[in-house]
């Protein structure tokens, strides 16, 4: 009976002592590209928070980062030239199987979300799953189904959820990615194309698309890695390679674990001699 007594005691303190699953965990191990990791920790939140729509979007991204580095679209050769990403041949060879994981989360995402905000509006949660799920959706299409033109129509749905967002609340700086970003891509199109293209509360501002991804850096919570991986990208695009390199050793610090910082950067100091 003591013998029993002490195991069940020994029990309860290992199970105190394991941290809840959270979600600031699981970006952490998404930004180190430890996929089973990310998902692990998600399955588990998701266990104690099954109508949490904000997990289910992470789920998604964490599937879509997944495909993005097996495919090798996360390198700075691709993600720099403009003909790579839209090239059609060869056809890239997306996972079936990854794929129908991702559009099952966006679902599962988009079915809280619409619940939750039908009982709250302001719900600031589900507009940021929203923001995420459809932005998801975007770099999907975009990057591996190579339909860039199509893939507008959920940029505008994502920046609309963000702008939503920072209209309730200014200081929700993870929106500002959205944001930042859509200004930035609106700039970007070729002029024919952006007069049959409406972004709320975008005019197509490069530079106020960078202020905006430079205060997600900054203050951003969840997205504060993202919005430096998007700057970084600029940075490079825009061939301002001594300032990429400053925001690759800052990822490089905190998340060490990921090795495309590791070599992007390695890359980079042997094309700037360092």
């Amino acid at each position: 009976m003591i013998r029993a007594a002490s195991l069940l005691l020994l029990c309860a303190a290992a199970h105190a002592a394991m941290p809840e699953p959270s979600l600031d965990t699981a970006f952490d191990k998404l930004f180190n590209f430890d996929f089973p990791a990310t998902h692990q920790v998600l399955d588990q939140y998701i266990e104690l928070h099954p109508q949490e729509p904000l997990a289910y979007s992470v789920r998604a991204a964490g599937y879509l980062f997944y495909e993005l580095n097996r495919l090798g679209i996360l390198e700075s050769e691709f993600l720099i030239d403009d003909k790579r990403i839209a090239k059609k041949e060869p056809p890239l060879q997306p996972d079936p199987a990854v794929r129908a994981k991702l559009m099952k989360a966006l679902d599962d995402a988009q079915q809280r979300a619409s619940a939750a905000l039908s009982h709250d509006p302001n719900d600031r949660q589900a507009l940021l799953s929203l923001v995420i799920a459809q932005g998801v959706t975007v770099d999907y299409m975009a990057f591996i189904e190579k339909h860039q033109f199509r893939s507008l129509t959920p940029a505008e749905r994502s920046n609309s959820y963000a702008q939503r967002l920072l209209r309730l609340d200014p200081h929700f700086y993870d929106a500002y990615l959205t944001a930042g970003l859509s200004e930035y891509m609106v700039g970007s199109l070729p002029f024919f194309i952006r007069w049959f293209v409406h972004f709320d509360n975008v005019d197509g501002d490069k530079a106020k698309g960078v202020r905006c991804l430079e205060t997600v850096a900054r203050e951003g919570h969840y997205l504060k890695a993202f919005g430096q991986i998007l700057l970084g990208i600029i940075d490079l695009r825009e061939k301002r390679p001594r300032d990429a390199r400053k925001l690759l050793v800052e990822l490089s610090q905190n998340y060490p674990a990921n090795p495309l910082f590791k070599k992007e950067l390695v890359k980079l100091n042997a094309k700037l001699g360092m």
